[in-house]
């Protein structure tokens, strides 16, 4: 292991209301919500903790208590945690402004909650350091640039621009959602308003001279914001695609957790995972989904690159194909959902009540 990172603090966004995952997000904000067997944000922190970064803040908004009541001070990981709560929503530089008092080293490693990254974070605070940068962006290549904003750079690799969506991008490189700020420069953002990092902050310490640097690599990158990519990025986490070292059990087709029965005749593949107290009934199948804990998955039934929340009951012979099952919720038997069907939490749809295909 390569020595800890020192004089570093860590700054984690989670202030989002996560509306493209809801129904699922009624109930918790999107880092919290289960992601191969715990929170997303434990994975994050996972790795946070393993480059010998200790003190991490977070700026909350929605749902914020639900975060210190999960994590606490943090000295169960190993860490020292701290919440700040914005009154109203600041967007990504405005909620790193919000924390800026809690923080007290020259550097500060910045993460948007929904990403999940494989990048090396030790390898971006050396890039910083050794540009003597005021930011560094981590950017990923992608092959579909022209869903997001591009970000171009020169031969020394400092940024020269923040390009909005384009049908013909300059370059495959984007902003990934990690950086690292010198603590003066986010001290200089301004206080108590939304200010925006592509549209404000960035712009301007370009046109102010500053050494906007990038650290460009092609590692695992995953915006698990929606719930086919949160499907997916469960499904690379338990198979080991993704890195972690927070999963809580061995890595491979599934990941069964405690107190969850899979019976026999059952087939549970795909990455998917099993919550706690999950029952899957012989004869069911479920391929890369996640059942929240206390799922109930009739036998016949077939679920697969779907999430099923807490306490949801799938009946026999029920068919869900890329949809949102809300928690409590009840799919009667030979129901069929697909395409991005969502059902809110405690909803119950009586035996038959949609189907895709003609027969009943």
């Amino acid at each position: 292991m390569s020595s800890p990172v020192r004089g570093v603090d860590a700054v984690v966004l989670v202030g989002g209301k996560g509306t493209r995952l809801r129904p699922l997000t009624l109930s918790a904000p999107k880092p919290m919500l289960p992601t191969a067997g715990v929170p997303f944000l434990t994975h994050l922190l996972s790795r946070i903790r393993a480059i010998g970064v200790t003190h991490v803040v977070f700026g909350t908004s929605y749902m914020a208590d639900v975060f210190a009541d999960h994590f606490g001070d943090g000295s169960d990981l190993g860490m020292e945690l701290e919440y700040l709560v914005e009154d109203v929503p600041l967007d990504t530089a405005g909620g790193i402004r919000n924390v800026a008092s809690a923080l007290r080293e020259p550097d500060v490693l910045v993460f948007n909650s929904d990403i999940l990254s494989g990048v090396d974070l030790a390898a971006v605070v050396d890039t910083h350091r050794k540009h003597n940068a005021d930011v560094t962006l981590h950017l990923v290549k992608v092959p579909d640039p022209r869903r997001f904003g591009c970000v171009p750079t020169d031969a020394d690799g400092r940024v020269t621009a923040f390009l909005e969506k384009t049908e013909n991008p300059p370059t495959d490189q984007i902003n990934a959602g990690c950086y690292v700020f010198r603590r003066e420069v986010i001290e200089r953002i301004p206080v108590g308003r939304p200010v925006s990092v592509e549209r404000e902050t960035f712009p301007g310490l370009l046109r102010d001279g500053a050494r906007v640097q990038a650290h460009v690599d092609a590692s695992y990158w995953l915006d698990v914001g929606t719930p086919e990519a949160f499907v997916r990025g469960c499904s690379d986490l338990v198979r080991g695609v993704a890195p972690t070292t927070a999963l809580p059990g061995p890595t491979g087709d599934a990941l069964v957790l405690p107190g969850a029965r899979v019976a026999d005749g059952a087939v549970v593949t795909g990455g998917s995972t099993i919550g706690a107290g999950c029952l899957v009934e012989a004869g069911a199948r479920v391929d890369g989904s996640v059942l929240f804990d206390g799922v109930t998955v009739a036998a016949g039934a077939i679920v697969e690159r779907s999430v099923v929340g807490a306490g949801a009951r799938i009946g026999i012979n029920a068919t869900l194909s890329d949809t949102v099952i809300g928690d409590r919720a009840a799919i009667g038997p030979r129901c069929e959902l697909r395409h991005g069907a969502r059902v809110w939490p405690g909803v119950e749809l009586a035996e038959c009540a949609v189907r895709f295909s003609t027969d009943a």
